[in-house]
């Protein structure tokens, strides 16, 4: 049986640069922070102040506030960006939907930590008023598979019902094993990408304490700088992008939109360290998505990086794109678009990925923004704080996460 063909036919996302894919992408292209000082909690006597958080969201524009309060931020953000993903997609739902038709769609919407603001409040409620404080709602409102679940119900989609938890790899695993089922017959539509919302106290004191935040403080807009010889670490980002894949010759029967077709998929563990980087695991995560793609590296035109503005990631990506690509590294183009979201961890895969289809699509790359002092050792073309119109028929995009796991995706322009 010949391997059946993946493509994107929806988006969505909920994000710090904006709230639909219109904004969020006009945003990026005008080279705009989402990044300021935290608003969610009290921030003053953290050593990071800041964060991409998500504004003016109101949840009540999906869900009925009664429900609403029954689940995580991170199930608001992302069943958002699944319900503007569908709608964009056009695919029939609910009553609509023959029983074998919805079958035969699924959901796949990760996360990479899940309920946190949920489990500190109710920790808070306990420890002050006792168990019986504890609601009912505790459990389903911060357990990383219920987006998927709450998606399903609300679409009537009773294909495969599942969620991925790779940390800062989520999203793109999601989206990737996701096509994977697609192509190997097991359903023929995939609601699939992730979600994050962990600037709380203990999200963002964790990582400050493990010092992988940047603590530019004065500044909190240009603190996001990947590659520039100045970084000093991430910035924590919250937010959700989802994406509807379809097969091919079923998108193309109901006359959908196609944005791309998402021919590779890549993935690999580095068996090294649990948070270090290291060279040969996203080597080899590139190498299997180009192979898979059926693609020769030397036809990359742009990569839309992990790039999280790590001393140690930054340089270790780089290292891994010109193993793989050799000379022809310093011709493809490369991007961090954390840059002006910050990192959003099992989010990062999805909304990176509704931002990598956006640009074969639209055939430009946003840029890198706050690089003010490129460091030399990172010596590749990231587009530079402006964008660039490009022509994009091969584009990938990375993703790696704690515990040493890595992703890769390949995106083609549709001929």
């Amino acid at each position: 049986m010949s391997r059946r063909r993946v493509v994107v036919t929806g988006l969505g996302c909920i994000s710090p640069v904006g709230n639909t894919v219109a904004d969020a992408w006009a945003n990026l292209v005008a080279g705009n922070s989402g990044i300021d000082f935290i608003t969610q909690f009290d921030a003053s006597s953290f050593a990071c102040k800041f964060a991409g958080e998500v504004k003016g969201f109101n949840v009540t524009d999906y869900l009925p506030e009664k429900e609403a309060r029954h689940m995580d931020r991170f199930i608001h953000l992302g069943y958002a960006a699944a319900c503007q993903a569908v709608a964009d997609s056009g695919l029939p739902t609910g009553d609509a939907l023959g029983e074998e038709q919805a079958t035969r769609i699924g959901c796949n919407i990760g996360s990479g930590i899940g309920g946190l603001p949920m489990i500190e409040a109710t920790h808070a409620d306990y420890t002050s008023r006792g168990p019986r404080r504890i609601s009912p709602f505790f459990v389903p409102a911060s357990i990383i598979n219920m987006i998927s679940g709450h998606v399903s119900i609300r679409f009537g989609f009773k294909g495969p019902n599942i969620a991925v938890a790779t940390a800062c790899t989520t999203g793109l695993h999601a989206i990737g094993l996701s096509a994977r089922m697609i192509e190997h017959g097991d359903c023929d539509v995939m609601v699939a990408g992730g979600a994050e919302s962990t600037v709380s106290p203990l999200g963002v004191g964790g990582f400050a304490a493990a010092r992988a935040l940047s603590t530019r403080n004065d500044d909190p807009k240009t603190a996001s700088r990947p590659w520039d010889k100045d970084r000093d670490g991430f910035v924590l980002g919250e937010g959700a992008g989802v994406l509807v894949l379809e097969e091919y010759e079923h998108a193309k029967a109901r006359g959908a939109r196609i944005y791309a077709e998402i021919a590779g998929f890549g993935l690999s563990g580095d068996a090294y360290h649990v948070t270090a980087p290291d060279v040969d695991g996203p080597r080899r995560s590139m190498v299997m998505a180009l192979r898979d793609a059926r693609v020769n590296a030397d036809e990359v035109d742009y990569l839309n990086a992990h790039g999280t503005s790590t001393q140690l990631g930054d340089l270790n990506e780089t290292n891994a794109i010109k193993a793989v690509m050799g000379d022809h590294a310093r011709k493809a183009v490369v991007n961090s678009t954390k840059s002006m979201t910050g990192h959003l961890l099992g989010g990062a895969g999805g909304i990176e990925s509704v931002f990598t289809t956006l640009a074969v699509y639209r055939q430009k790359s946003p840029p890198t923004i706050n690089i003010f002092n490129q460091d030399p050792a990172c010596d590749l073309d990231y587009c530079a704080n402006e964008a660039r119109d490009l022509k994009i028929d091969v584009a990938v995009k990375n993703n790696f996460g704690f515990g040493g796991t890595n992703g890769t995706l390949v995106f083609k322009r549709l001929a």
